[in-house]
Order: structure tokens, then sequence, then C-alpha cells
């Protein structure tokens, strides 16, 4: 293993390798600062451009910007008030407290050198956990590797913040998803309805930049105004690197904690921050000074928010279990270059998990590096409207969703998946079971399949391996269903002793509505699923009609209480929100200008597109509009030269 780890070190001398490692670490210290992108926008964008790479030039840039997202997110926090992330939210009670008093400096010195030591640290736990748990991994066999891809799905579900129904019922739409395609058990096609193109599946690209990118860019492109920058950084930079220092112990305890949020699938990093905050609470002696600029309520939450992507990391890698939705298209990612994370990638890959380890621990120091040099320039980009941001970012994720199969195709699957993740969002689904389930689907059905054949019934649940999954199954989804019955029970009585306010019952049927509307779509997926299943072999449609019956299942009893709060609030007036609105009409234009790229080619869509969306609803000015449209246009055609990238063509181009 030392080996190993020597070698991974010694192939960063690559100059290929620390390009696109310093390319990811740039990336994603920009991304970071983006509000709603993070970790999930920056490896769903820079996805695409790892096709046709080697996989350690793949990894290198991917875990270069998973690395540092949340270290950058800090600044606007800090400076502005304004987190980049909703982890980013608990630095911003003392770190803006700080900048208030002149002490941004300080403030921003123990963020980043606690992120930095926070990642090195997540690599540290990354690097003990593949001696530790190897002995566990290789004694896996199917049955155990199935229940994993299980425990992912479910864990995923039932720890999300929210309606464990909710959750569930996402994981199981994800998993039906992700099925569509080429069955691996029996070669035929489930689900394309004759289509070719539906044929090779979903483009694992298209549904997390659908679900998550473009959903968030119609949830926010109403932003039209910028920050306003009232605050300089200030002196205290040496005094902030004096306090980090008389505080290791907190940052210790916060990567600890990180790395331990990181294993929980669907966890993440805002619970992760907001526990490591909790504690650094309980154990101060002088309390006072919490949410007023206490140091010690930055060094925490910024170690622990960058050592929860390593944490995600450990399931991932050495389980097949991704923690969160970074981890998740990682996993993806791996599985199209055929390694398979477990016991494969730890007798066969074993270079590649010590590259990961490398590169994540020498993205954080790189990440705060740049942080420190380029502060000052990173600040003003907080200032755009996400308005003249959702421009290109668009531009960036259509092009990157039209790289893995090269089809026009994925980029109105992408659209409609925008419009169902902007559903899911607005109707408090949790997003993450759902890419998780997407991405595991295959895996699942073809462990169940191998372990079918090699045990006689269910003698394969008898299993130890199979047992202590199953307890660890079991008691979250009893503990969730514990909690919700008690929610279910204090909101209750709240409804009974509440005022009567119609404005409130009108917003509250809103809601209701969106909700309810979002229950029958999962309802009608999942008969739909069950129905067109039937068609197929009984090898191909075992797994489809189970998971479809425990969709349709847990959409029933989501239907049932949705039906119960509309019918409840129904004297209220019926209307679409602003936010609503303002969404429909951005997926409106997304619409256009894939219509312009199918018609007239990538390029001349950028052109017509961007200075109408700047002019139109981001409102810019007409010189901001003119440079901002010139600069993308130079730079996607430099593009395909530089990177593996191949520009959409349209129709009129193929008649050319």
């Amino acid at each position: 293993m030392l080996d190993s780890a020597m070698a991974a070190l010694a192939s960063l001398a690559d100059p290929s390798l620390l390009l696109m490692l310093l390319i990811g670490t740039v990336a994603g210290l920009v991304m970071g600062l983006i509000p709603g992108l993070g970790g999930t926008g920056a490896v769903a964008i820079l996805l695409p451009i790892t096709f046709g790479m080697e996989p350690p030039q793949a990894l290198a840039l991917l875990i270069g910007a998973l690395a540092v997202v949340h270290t950058s997110d800090t600044v606007s926090a800090v400076l502005l008030g304004a987190p980049g992330s909703a982890s980013a939210s608990v630095t911003m009670l003392d770190g803006y407290s700080m900048a208030k008093k002149g002490q941004a400096a300080r403030a921003l010195t123990l963020a980043f050198l606690s992120s930095m030591a926070g990642g090195i640290i997540g690599a540290i736990g990354l690097t003990l956990a593949i001696p530790l748990a190897r002995p566990l991994v290789l004694s896996f066999a199917s049955p155990e590797l199935f229940m994993l891809t299980v425990l992912g799905v479910a864990l995923a579900a039932v720890l999300s913040r929210g309606n464990i129904i909710k959750g569930v019922s996402a994981g199981l739409l994800g998993l039906v998803l992700g099925m569509v395609g080429t069955s691996p058990t029996t070669a035929e096609e489930r689900f394309t309805f004759g289509s070719l193109f539906l044929g090779d599946g979903l483009s694992l690209v298209a549904v997390a930049l659908g679900i998550f990118g473009l959903a968030e860019i119609a949830s926010r492109a109403s932003q039209r105004r910028g920050q306003k920058e009232n605050i300089s950084l200030g002196g205290g930079w040496g005094r902030g690197i004096r306090e980090w220092l008389s505080h290791w112990t907190q940052v210790i305890r916060g990567a600890l904690i990180g790395i331990w949020a990181g294993v929980l699938p669907g966890v993440g990093a805002t619970a992760g921050t907001w526990l490591a905050y909790g504690q650094a609470v309980a154990t101060a002696k002088d309390k006072r000074q919490f949410g007023k600029g206490d140091p010690r309520g930055i060094v925490g939450p910024e170690s622990a928010n960058n050592s929860v992507e390593a944490g995600d990391l450990i399931p991932t890698l050495l389980f097949g279990i991704p923690g969160g939705v970074p981890s998740a298209m990682l996993l993806g990612m791996l599985l199209t270059y055929g390694i398979q994370p477990g016991p494969s990638i730890i007798t066969e890959h074993l270079d590649l998990m010590y590259l990961i380890v490398w590169s994540f621990a020498i993205a954080s120091i790189l990440g705060a590096l740049f942080c420190f040099l380029s502060v000052k320039q990173l600040a003003k980009l907080t200032k755009v409207p996400f308005a003249v941001l959702a421009a290109g970012l668009v531009a960036i994720m259509l092009l990157g969703s039209f790289q893995e199969g090269g089809q026009l195709g994925d980029l109105w699957v992408m659209i409609i998946l925008g419009v169902f993740g902007w559903l899911l969002k607005s109707t408090g689904f949790p997003r993450a079971p759902f890419l998780i389930g997407f991405v595991l689907a295959i895996p699942l059905e073809r462990y169940y399949f191998l372990t079918d054949s090699l045990y006689n019934g269910l003698d394969w649940m008898a299993r130890p391996g199979v047992l202590v999954f199953l307890a660890i199954l079991i008691l979250p989804i009893v503990w969730a269903f514990i909690k919700f019955l008690r929610a279910r029970r204090h909101s209750n009585v709240d409804d009974g002793h509440r005022d009567e306010r119609p404005e409130d019952d009108e917003s509250q049927l809103k809601n209701s509505t969106w909700s309810l509307t979002a229950a029958g779509i999962f309802a009608a997926a999942f008969s739909a699923a069950l129905i067109s299943s039937a068609s197929f072999s009984p090898e191909a449609r075992l797994v489809p009609q189970l998971v479809s019956i425990g969709g349709l299942i847990f959409s029933g009893i989501l239907l049932f209480t949705e039906i119960r709060t509309w019918l409840r609030t129904r004297t209220a007036r019926v209307g679409w929100t602003l936010d609503a609105g303002f969404a429909l009409k951005t997926f409106v234009w997304m619409t256009g200008f894939l219509a312009l790229t199918a018609a007239f080619g990538y390029l001349v869509a950028v052109t017509i597109f961007i200075p109408a969306f700047l002019l139109v609803v981001a409102r810019a000015r007409l010189k901001t509009t003119v440079v901002y449209t010139l600069v993308l246009y130079v730079v996607l055609l430099a593009l395909p030269s530089l990177l593996p990238i191949d520009l959409p063509q349209g129709w009129l181009n193929t008649l050319v």
C-alpha cells in the first residue's frame, strides 16, 4: 500500500495531472462563490470535460474542484453577509460580525486556514480508512454489495432533511429513471418506447445538471441586483494566524465531525457545519461571544465543511455508496471508466485511490493560498447579479450536457428534468436521493441477480454482513418514522390553536397545490412504470416492478396526505406566485435557446440568446451585454482546440 501511495504522489509530477488539478481548483473556487452551485454544480459542469481523458487526469480535475468549493463560499458570507452556500451561513454568524467591526481579514484568515486544515485532515481520514476497511471490503460478496446499494438509496432518503415519505419516493423514482435503457441482465430495452436515443439510458450529466443546475438557475434568475460591497478587508491577517493556532483543538474536532457527517449518506456539509458549531458552543466555557465575532464559531464549522467532502469519498470509493450528490456523480464517472468501487478498486486501482487522497490534500492547500492572494477579486464576483451569471451558466450547462452522448436529445431531457427539479425544490422533495437512486439503479439490479443466481431462495439474507446492513437500514427508518409522527402531532396541535389569517391560508394553498401536483406526478410515473414493465421478460421486469410497487405505496400515502391538506384550505384563493411565474419564463428562455441551437447551431444560438437574456431578463447595460457576449463567444470558439469538446451543430449546418 505504501508503494501505491508513493507511486500516486510521483504521478503528480506529470504536468498534465498538475494542470488538471490547478484548473479544477480554480474552477471550484469560482463556482463556490456562485449561490446554489457549490460542489454539485462544480462537478456537474466539469464532468463533461473529463470525457476522453485518462482516469488520473479526470480525477485530478474533479477532486481539485470538490476540495475547495467550501473554501471560497466563505468570502461573500464574511464580507457581505450573503453566504455562497447553505453551509457557509454558519460561518456568517461570527465572520460577518467581525467584518462589521473592521476585522474581515482576521475572519477570512481563520476561515481559509481552517478550510485548508479540514481538507488535509479529511484526506488523512480517507487514507486511514483504506487499510482499516480493506479486510472488510474484500470479504464482501454480491449479497453484501446488493444490500449496500439498497442502503445507499434508503439512507440518503431517510437522513435527508424534510419529509421521509418524500425522500423515499424521490429515491425510488431515481431508481426507475436509472433503469431506462438496456437491462443489465437480459440486454433487452426497457422504458424506451421504441426510441433509439433512450436505448443507452439517460445521461448522468443531463440528469444532474437538470435536477440541480437548471432548477437552481430558474429559482434564482429573478435576482437582478448584486450585493453591495460596504465592508473593507482591513488588517488582522497576523492576528488571525495566531488565533487559529491557539484553537487547533477546535479545528481537529470540527474536521472529525465533518468526516463523520460525510460518511452518512444525505447528511452533507450544512448539517456537518452546524454540528461543528454546536460542539464549539457546547465545549466553550464562555459562550457570550458566539454570534458576535468569536473565532471559535469560524474555525470549527470551516474545518468541518471541507472535511465533509473527503468523508463523502469514504463510502463512495470503498463501498459504492455515494455520501452526497457530488460523490454520486464521481461514482458515475468511475463506472463509465469501468472502475467499480468496492473490492475491485482496492485490488485493481489502489493507485487511483491514493491519487484522490493526494489531490484532495494538495488542492486544499492551493485553494487556501489562492484565496489569500485573490480575495479582493473573488469578492467582486459576488457583486454580479445572479441573472447576469445565469446567462453564461445556461450556455455552459447545455454545452456540458451535450458532451457525454453528443445528442441534442440530452439537452431536451435536461430542460424537462430542470422543470421537474424546480418542482421538487419548491415542494420540499429532497433531490439528493433522486440522483443517488439514478446512479445506483444498474449496480443494484446487477448485484441482485448475481446474488439470486448464486444462492438458493433467501439463504443469502442469513449472512452476517447482510444482517448487519439490514439492522443499519431498519433502525434509521423506524427512528425517522417516529420523528415524522411526532412532527405531525405537533403540527396538528398548532393548527388547532392558530389564528385564522387569510394570507396564511392563501400561501398554504399555493404550497399544497404545488405539493399535490408533485405527488400526482410521482404516482402517475410509478403507475406508468408498473404498466410498461408488464411487457418485459420475467427477469427484466422483476426489479422495476418491485421498485414501482414500492413507489406507488409511498406516493399513494403522500398523495392522500396532500389531498387532505389541500381540502382543508380549499376556500382560499388560488394563484401563481411571482417566483413560479419567473421560473416558468426562465425555462421558456432555455427552451428558446435550445430551439435556436437545434436550428442554427450552438455558436449562432449563443450570439442571439446571451444578449437577449441579458437585456430583457437581467436588464444589464448595453456595454456589459456586448462585452459579455463577445468574450463568451471567443472562449467558446477557442474551446474545441484546447479541450476535447464538440459544439452542437444545427439542422441548417448539416444541410450546408
